[in-house]
C-alpha cells in the first residue's frame, strides 16, 4: 500500500477493486480489496467511496466484477440494479452504468468480463484527464492571487484523477494564483475536515478548516475572493445539486458580491432535466446527525432532518468549469 506521502483512492489490480475507505480518514489509511459487487454497493451506500465522478468509476468496475463469475444477462441486470439504486442524486453513477450496460450488450457473454474491465479502466483514465482539464479551465476564475473557500470534498477521494474543484485549487496553487483555502467542515459527516484537509495537506496547499457556521464572518470581513465547489448533478439550465450547505455559500456570495463557481465534468450534467426542481434529493438516516463514529451527540428519540444535498439556482453561479471550458451564464447544456 502507498506510503504516507503518496495515496490513491481507487485502483483495479489482480481482478479486484482496491479502494481507500474514506470513513476511516484522516486517522487511518485503510485499503479494502474486493471482487464482490454486493460489497462494492455497500461501500457506496456507506460512503466508503464517494464523490460523483468517483462513483461513476467505481460503479463501472463494480458492474464488471458482477460478471466475473457469471456473465449472463440476468447477472448483468442484477449488478446494474443493485449499483444504480445505491445513490439516487449523483448522476455520474447512472451515466457510467448505462454506458457499461451498452458495452455489455454490444458483444457476447464469452468475453463480457474482460470487455467491461477494459471499459471501466478507460473510463477511469478519461476521468483523470478530465480532472486535469477542469483544473486548467478553472484558472480563469482567478483574477488575482486569491483566498478561496470550498465545501465538501472534490479531490482524488471524489474522482478518478486530481479532482474537480480541488483540481482548480491545486492548479491555481501550482501557478501562484492561490494564496489560501478555507475548507468547510461539511456537517454532518465532516467530508471537509476529514477529507479535504487531508488532501490539501498532502498537496502542500496552505489552509484552515472552517466550521460551516463561521463562513459568513469571513465574507463579512472581506477575506474570501471566490468560492469553488463540485456538483453531483447539474440540470440543463445550470441549477446544480451539491453537498448540503452549498446553497448557503451561494447566498452569502450573492449578498457579498463574491463569485460562486462550480467545477464538474460534463458527465455530471443531466440535460434530460430542465431545472433543479427535478433533481431527486437523497434523504439519509437521521443517525448520521444524532451520532458520529459511534458516539451519540443527540437523543435517539429526536427526529433529524438529513438531506444529503441542496440545489443552487443557476442565477447564483458565476461560472461552471468542465473539461471543455469555463461556462458562463446563461447556461444551456446539452449532453
Amino acid at each position: 500500500m502507498p506510503a504516507r506521502e503518496d495515496y490513491f483512492a481507487v485502483m483495479f489490480e489482480n481482478d479486484k477493486l482496491v479502494y481507500l475507505d474514506q470513513t476511516k480518514l484522516p486517522t487511518e489509511e485503510e485499503y479494502v480489496e474486493t471482487d464482490d459487487v454486493e460489497r462494492i454497493a455497500e461501500a457506496i451506500e456507506r460512503l466508503e467511496v464517494r464523490g460523483a465522478p468517483q462513483l461513476g468509476v467505481v460503479g463501472a468496475y463494480g458492474f464488471a466484477l458482477g460478471l466475473k463469475r457469471d456473465p449472463s444477462n440476468a447477472a448483468a441486470e442484477r449488478a446494474y440494479r443493485r449499483l444504480v439504486e445505491t445513490r439516487p442524486t449523483a448522476v455520474n453513477l447512472k451515466w457510467a452504468l448505462d454506458r457499461a450496460m451498452e458495452e455489455y450488450r454490444r458483444g457476447s457473454e464469452d468475453d463480457a468480463y474482460d470487455r467491461l474491465v477494459a471499459f471501466a479502466a478507460a473510463l477511469h483514465r478519461d476521468d483523470a484527464e478530465k480532472c486535469r482539464r477542469i483544473g486548467e479551465n478553472g484558472l480563469a476564475m482567478f483574477k488575482k492571487r486569491s483566498t478561496a473557500l470550498t465545501h465538501c470534498n472534490t479531490g482524488k477521494l471524489a474522482t478518478g484523477g486530481d479532482g474537480t474543484a480541488f483540481s482548480v485549487l491545486k492548479t491555481a496553487h501550482e501557478r501562484g494564483m492561490l494564496k489560501y483555502v478555507y475548507a468547510d467542515e461539511t456537517r454532518p459527516l465532516l467530508q471537509g475536515s476529514r477529507l479535504t484537509a487531508y488532501e490539501l495537506d498532502k498537496s502542500g496547499v496552505p489552509f484552515s478548516i472552517l466550521a460551516d457556521n463561521a463562513a459568513a464572518t469571513l465574507f463579512q470581513r472581506g477575506e474570501i475572493d471566490l468560492v469553488v465547489v463540485g456538483a453531483d448533478r447539474i440540470a440543463a439550465n445550470g441549477d446544480a445539486a451539491n453537498k448540503i450547505g452549498t446553497y448557503n455559500l451561494a447566498v452569502l456570495c450573492a449578498y457579498h458580491d463574491v463569485p460562486f463557481y462550480i467545477a464538474a465534468p460534463t458527465s455530471t450534467i443531466d440535460a434530460s432535466i430542465a431545472s433543479g426542481e427535478e433533481i431527486p434529493i437523497e434523504r439519509r438516516d437521521g443517525e448520521e446527525v444524532r451520532t458520529f463514529r459511534g458516539t451519540r451527540v443527540a437523543d435517539k428519540r429526536h427526529d433529524a432532518y438529513n438531506p444529503a444535498f441542496d440545489v443552487t439556482p443557476a442565477e447564483l453561479i458565476a461560472g461552471i468549469a468542465t473539461e471543455r471550458a469555463l461556462h458562463e451564464p446563461p447556461y444551456r447544456f446539452e449532453r
